[in-house]
């Protein structure tokens, strides 16, 4: 069994939903982790996870949506949350820096706003860092919070130290690319310390690079783990499936 802890879902990604999710359970993806991070997608969140049992939502203000945020915002966030057991964490939540340089300080004040709620109500963080990995890891630090580095892409040492600081890195698709530098981190940190995500309907691993990505791919970035590694697939589908059961308390919430 594996369980994808990073997706978005909706009915406009090109994929019918019912499709969508047969497909994953076909192909033993039992768990799915759906992101909703922009507003309109928040509201539509538990209507997803209430149609489909293997399915839970991950809710959160994107930074590239920061500047649309206020008060009553997060006056939703924290309701949802606390009213929908299938709401398993805040995110994905950050800084992106690569897209918008403008308003540093307005995407700080959302991402820290949306920690204090996650710290508040001891609920997993999805965080979102892109050229902004440092400073990220700096606000993390000044909270008590846990949760996943979604899409990790970082170096070996700031690999550690979110590991040190409590978080699990997202590791999908990327890991497959000829390119890709990624297994340099991979082959150096234990396997308790990774979740699987594809980031669907992006980022499709090879030999599907260009295609609209599914949850059901999920099984061919746990074997290039596996191969990285030197261990079965089968140790990959248990331990990353224990990790991410474990950090979203899935267990409490089935």
């Amino acid at each position: 069994m594996f369980v994808d802890t990073h997706l978005h879902i909706s009915d406009n990604e090109g994929i019918s939903p019912d499709f969508y999710i047969k497909h994953a359970l076909d192909n033993n993806v039992q768990l799915l982790i759906a992101s909703f991070c922009e507003k309109e997608d928040i509201l539509l969140s538990t209507k997803f996870v209430e149609k489909y049992e293997c399915l839970y939502a991950s809710i959160g203000y994107h930074p590239e949506v920061a500047n649309n945020i206020v008060e009553k915002d997060y006056e939703l966030l924290e309701s949802l949350i606390r009213n929908h057991p299938k709401i398993v964490a805040i995110g994905e939540i950050g800084l992106d820096y690569y897209w918008n340089k403008d308003n540093k300080e307005k995407q700080r004040q959302v991402f820290r706003k949306q920690l204090e709620i996650a710290e508040r109500l001891d609920i997993p963080v999805v965080i979102h860092s892109r050229d902004s990995i440092g400073e990220t890891y700096e606000i993390l630090s000044e909270y008590h919070v846990h949760g996943v580095i979604h899409c990790f892409s970082g170096s070996l040492e700031m690999a550690k130290k979110f590991i040190d600081l409590g978080f699990l890195l997202g590791i999908g698709g990327v890991i497959t690319f000829k390119n890709s530098k990624l297994y340099q981190v991979v082959e150096k940190i234990p396997l308790e310390s990774i979740v699987l995500e594809t980031d669907s309907p992006y980022l499709s691993p090879e030999p599907k690079r260009g295609r609209v990505n599914e949850s059901s791919n999920i099984p061919l970035i746990a074997a290039k783990i596996a191969s990285i590694q030197n261990v079965s697939l089968k140790k990959v589908a248990e331990v990353t499936t224990e990790n991410a059961i474990t950090l979203f308390d899935l267990r409490n919430r089935m």
